[in-house]
């Protein structure tokens, strides 16, 4: 059984994103300030003032939850590994956080994919002593101008040099540190195509990044290499990693298991195959949405990134 934790954090707090207004840019550093007829601008300002609670799992590993990708931390002789590094404008309310869990420094940071809520403190890591390690496409992605559609809407300037991942790898890569193995994976592509699982053998935890959202509907980024389908694939490999003892870390959304991956992956099947099948019938896009293939989740899954309308367009994009 997993430790009583104190996370009130609201499952709504992007949802008044959309209408904000250009002054919430203003939180943003300024080679992050891009169009504001999107949900970044609105995410910069949430993540400001948003709560950081921890949470402590296993052995030596805990977990950050804020308003940006979920942060687990490794401590150790070794100093701190972090894996994935919030929007910047959470860096008082991270920082906070990581310090009160110990005085050592930060060593190491991983980044499970490119998304400027895993990667918007790398820099700030970095500068703190960390260094940086992702698959290679996030580096590509975090070192040029890359534009999100959907409800992102946003071209992301290419990363100060500081925040672009110094070590780099392909398919596989393993880390040993605070006497401690963990194995790294790269997902084909789903979620985007960068993410990676970061696995911690011994204390029996998998950190999945945005492969998986515990109850709330995924962003799928068409634009960086994701897919429905790779996000359902991501899925199915995330089940036949865990066993039903696994502690699941999801990008977004309270610390899960084995069950919680297997819901993911039918509610997603549901709906892709729900969509599917109208637009076969040649249904345009809004009458898909009057249809409401997700109806029976949307109360619970529909409050976070994506809207119930956000994301059946997503699906409906990839099918």
């Amino acid at each position: 059984m997993l430790p009583e934790a104190s996370l009130d954090i609201s499952r709504r707090q992007f949802l008044t994103a959309g209408g904000l207004t250009v002054a919430a840019a203003c939180l943003a550093p300024r080679h992050l300030i891009a169009q504001t007829s999107s949900i970044v601008p609105g995410a910069f300002k949430e993540a400001a003032t948003a709560k950081v609670t921890i949470q402590n799992l296993r052995r030596n590993v805990s977990i950050l939850l804020g308003a940006g990708g979920n942060i687990a931390v490794l401590t150790g002789p070794d100093g701190k590994l972090v894996v994935d590094a919030e929007i910047v404008t959470a860096r008082p309310n991270v920082s906070k956080a990581l310090a009160s869990i110990n005085a050592d420094p930060i060593k190491q940071l991983i980044n499970t994919h490119w998304h400027f809520d895993h990667t918007g403190g790398n820099e700030w890591v970095h500068e703190a002593g960390a260094s940086i390690l992702a698959h290679e496409n996030t580096r590509k992605h975090l070192s040029k101008a890359t534009f999100v559609g959907g409800n992102f809407q946003y071209t992301f300037p290419a990363a100060p040099a500081g925040a672009i991942p110094s070590t780099v790898f392909n398919d596989e890569h393993t880390l040993h540190i605070n006497n401690t193995t963990l194995t790294l994976k790269h997902y084909l592509p789903a979620h985007t195509d960068s993410d990676i699982s970061v696995h911690f053998p011994e204390a029996d935890i998998l950190h999945t990044g945005d492969t998986f959202w515990n109850r709330d509907y995924p962003f799928i980024d068409y634009w960086t290499g994701g897919s429905i389908d790779g996000q359902i694939r991501a899925a199915e490999a995330n089940i036949a990693k865990v066993t039903s003892k696994t502690i699941v870390i999801p990008g977004h959304g309270a610390v899960g298991g084995k069950a919680d991956l297997i819901l993911f992956r039918d509610v997603l099947v549901d709906i892709r195959d729900k969509v599917a099948a109208l637009k076969k019938q040649g249904k345009l896009l809004p009458e898909v949405i009057a249809a409401k293939p997700s109806a029976r989740y949307d109360a619970e899954w529909g409050n976070l990134f994506q809207n119930p309308s956000n994301f059946i367009a997503l699906v409906y994009q990839g099918v």
